[in-house]
């Protein structure tokens, strides 16, 4: 008996920095979203698919649950609300010792889901087997309709069991994007998202927070991918701050990009960075459509 295709939407939500990002990567076996060890690295919803002959899995990163404190963290938390209306299944990604969602609202929606839910208790190698269990057994009560599952996401614990259960919850259903497709979002999203990564490892306090990628021109040739990019902040301080002396900064930044960009599309990059100021972009509605949120 041939088994029936199986497809659905399969959503990732949870705090910052809790590790939805790794997560969605492993299970993808690609790397689409950006991965630091600050908070609100993810600021889009980012689609990455899983196919296989059985079945296809539309994967969902969201952004960190939080209480937004301006426009750009509303339209985040937008995100996150959607995953909550169009998921199959939601995987709600807890670290050891977590006990609830940092929005409240948020939190009370999870309790009153009807679709399946999976709490995946990640980081499990940074902690201890009886912190781990306590956790695992808090969750089994706070909601006793999920399952329960310790990971690791970044040494791929677990990972194939997951993809396993996930498959075992999706309904029957159509293939929803071609075999081959890794992703919605499109390249010059993916270079957005691989500068705005070197500017968040290399940067402290307000800057990486401030900053917005917008790729102006992506040429593709047949040696080589020439990528033309502005990388936008709130103040010309901050400007100064990015370029850095004689712009030895900004230079090493188009560095750390190009070496990703090129080991992502596997092909000689020339990567020219402009940075330019667009006054408290984080909160003006305009800015933020132009930057897709």
């Amino acid at each position: 008996m041939v088994e029936k295709f199986k497809s659905g939407f399969v959503n990732i939500i949870g705090n910052p920095n809790v590790g939805k990002s790794t997560l969605m990567n492993k299970l993808v076996g690609e790397r689409l979203s950006i991965i630091t060890s600050k908070v609100q690295t993810t600021r889009h919803r980012i689609l990455g698919i899983v196919t296989t002959p059985e079945m296809q899995i539309v994967l969902s990163d969201t952004p960190g649950i939080l209480n937004p404190a301006y426009e750009l963290q509303n339209r985040m938390m937008s995100f996150v609300e959607e995953a909550f209306k169009d998921a199959d299944v939601i995987l709600y990604v807890v670290e050891p010792n977590q006990k609830k969602l940092e929005n409240e609202l948020l939190n009370e929606k999870l309790h009153r889901l009807k679709i399946p839910v999976i709490i995946l208790v990640n980081k499990i190698d940074l902690s201890n087997q009886a912190e781990v269990e306590e956790t695992v057994d808090y969750w089994h009560k706070q909601l006793p309709k999920a399952d329960v599952l310790p990971i690791s996401a970044l040494n791929h614990f677990n990972i194939d069991f997951l993809l396993e259960k996930i498959k075992n919850l999706l309904p029957e259903g159509p293939m929803y994007y071609p075999e081959d497709q890794l992703t919605d979002k499109s390249e010059r999203f993916i270079v957005n998202e691989i500068i705005r990564e070197k500017i968040l490892e290399n940067y402290q306090q307000e800057i990486p927070y401030a900053v917005e990628v917008v790729t102006e021109r992506f040429i593709e040739e047949e040696d080589v991918i020439r990528i033309y990019a502005d990388i936008y902040v709130e103040r010309d301080s901050q400007k100064g701050i990015l370029i850095g002396h004689q712009g030895n900064s900004l230079s090493k930044i188009g560095r750390e990009a190009r070496l990703e960009i090129q080991d992502f599309f596997q092909k000689k990059i020339f990567l020219k960075l402009f940075v330019k100021v667009k006054k408290n972009w984080r909160k003006n509605n305009r800015d933020l459509e132009h930057f897709g949120y």
